[in-house]
């Protein structure tokens, strides 16, 4: 069936630019791509998510409390650490989220970011999954092979 709804709508003029997603050219989610791409966001009001410098927080989703310390001025008091990464979670979040864009993992931004290259430091990882048929590498980007789409999670769990 993904297949087959695939086929129909790329035939149909949308392109196909997340394992999950599909759109016209210009209205592929800004969100989205946003987060795999491990961009920072923030989030305001009750129960909103931010990342922030490798730092995942909420704020609080009790809306009295969330009030009172408004008025009171504890604006720390709203928030919930979720998680604060350290380089390496961030590399490999890098990676799992980059193979949830159907062009991949763009080499030359990992680099950039991390000053790391990814084809070295996940060498293991990537040769494993590459033997396996689940991913390809060129010369800018590491992605998901057609079989490594029906097999996303195995791929996302060598960066887990």
């Amino acid at each position: 069936m993904y297949w087959y709804v695939k086929d129909f709508l790329e035939l149909s003029g949308y392109n196909h630019y997340e394992i999950s997603n599909f759109s016209k050219a210009g209205k592929e989610s800004k969100h989205n791509l946003n987060c795999w791409n491990q961009e920072e966001y923030i989030g305001f009001g009750l129960a909103a998510h931010s990342y922030i410098d490798g730092l995942r927080f909420c704020n609080i989703s009790n809306l009295e409390e969330y009030i009172k310390n408004i008025n009171n001025l504890e604006f720390n008091k709203n928030k919930i650490i979720e998680e604060k990464q350290t380089k390496e979670d961030m590399e490999k979040e890098f990676m799992m989220l980059g193979f949830r864009k159907i062009e991949g993992v763009d080499i030359s931004k990992f680099k950039e970011k991390y000053l790391e290259n990814p084809i070295f430091l996940y060498r293991k990882e990537l040769d494993k999954l590459a033997k396996e048929g689940l991913i390809e590498v060129d010369l800018n980007n590491i992605k998901l092979t057609n079989k490594g789409l029906d097999l996303a999670n195995l791929v996302f769990e060598e960066f887990v």
